[in-house]
């Protein structure tokens, strides 16, 4: 890159990260409006300030405001989540569930329905968490048990034997059960209606300990993207740097899914969006990605309230038709960023 593109990029950085956080606030302000009762800017804003008891306080404060406050923070973590991952393994197809993590906490959903006949959102959460550190813990031990270093070929071939073990379980048991099966349904379209303050209050403490370790990753990923050996010559050690980030992208993306479930693509899209305004400097490029995230989310979720007529279409249905169309775009024009 040269001098007059470094500048040019520094100059810009600072703006695109202050229009993506109006972009939150505008996008937030729309999940409060639109519904299958509309309801009038003026009037989201005055009821979510002074509860008048009235109907339109009730919709916003809560039904729409909590699942407003779910999409920003699942949005934030798979967009942080899908930086690190990508940097990480140097992949720009890398998912962030490519740990396991999904499998795992679908296992682990459909698990606690048949054993424990919980069907609860808030129970969900819990068990689709713990399903997801179990099962990327999972591919760490593998992935260490053959080498010393987390080297990300191995850890991807790890990843994939788990998440295809985890998954042919749980189609066994959804297949041996109609009850068990309706539940994972419903759970593995990947939402964020229906779920209450306390999904968000029982994540929040995850997903705020994944971001401060992303946050701090972010110096040492930009030594490790100069190559293994130069990053070694620097004094940095690769696999702990590379330890703390995948931690951290556990962390996100498992309390993201167990509290909406598996919502594709997001992870995906938003960190080559944000790589072609801010360049590589993961400085920059993992905040303008998180808050990239909630707008991309909230925005699906929004379109998908107003193309489903009475009803609505959920938000990884829909994240899973514009990503699917993204990238068919990006490999037709040859576009993908390099990494």
């Amino acid at each position: 890159m040269t001098v007059a593109g470094s500048v040019a990029n520094g100059a810009r950085r600072p703006l695109f990260l202050l229009l993506l956080a109006i972009a939150v606030l505008v996008s937030a302000l729309l999940s409060l409006v639109v519904g299958s009762n509309h309801l009038g800017f003026g009037t989201a804003i005055h009821v979510l300030l002074h509860d008048d008891g009235s109907e339109a306080a009730t919709i916003v404060r809560q039904v729409r405001l909590p699942r407003t406050l779910l999409g920003i923070c699942v949005g934030i973590a798979l967009g942080a989540a899908g930086t690190l991952m990508q940097g990480h393994t140097r992949n720009p197809l890398a998912d962030p569930g490519l740990l396991g993590v999904t499998a795992g906490a679908a296992f682990a959903v459909v698990l606690a329905s048949q054993l424990l006949s919980i069907t609860s959102p808030a129970g969900q959460t819990w068990f689709g968490l713990a399903g997801a550190l179990v099962a990327t813990a999972t591919v760490f031990g593998v992935t260490a048990a053959g080498s010393a270093r987390l080297s990300p070929v191995p850890m991807a071939l790890a990843g994939a034997a788990v998440t295809a073990l985890l998954t042919a379980f749980t189609s066994i048991i959804v297949l041996s059960d109609h009850t068990t099966l309706d539940v994972y349904r419903r759970w593995a379209v990947g939402s964020i209606s229906g779920r209450d303050a306390g999904v968000l209050a029982d994540v929040l403490p995850f997903l705020a300990l994944g971001l401060v370790l992303a946050v701090f990753n972010t110096r040492a990923l930009n030594v490790v993207s100069l190559g293994e050996d130069t990053a070694r010559g620097l004094g940095q050690s690769v696999t702990s740097s590379r330890f703390v980030g995948l931690a951290a992208v556990t962390l996100l993306t498992g309390a993201a899914t167990a509290a909406a479930g598996p919502v594709s693509f997001l992870g995906l899209i938003v960190p080559h969006l944000a790589r072609a305004a801010t360049g590589p400097d993961h400085r920059w490029l993992l905040p303008c990605s998180a808050l990239g995230g909630a707008v991309l989310l909230l925005l699906a979720d929004v379109l998908g309230r107003l193309l489903g007529g009475a009803g609505e279409v959920q938000v990884g249905i829909t994240l899973a038709v514009l990503g699917g169309m993204f990238f068919m775009v990006i490999a037709r024009r040859g576009r993908l960023v390099r990494l």
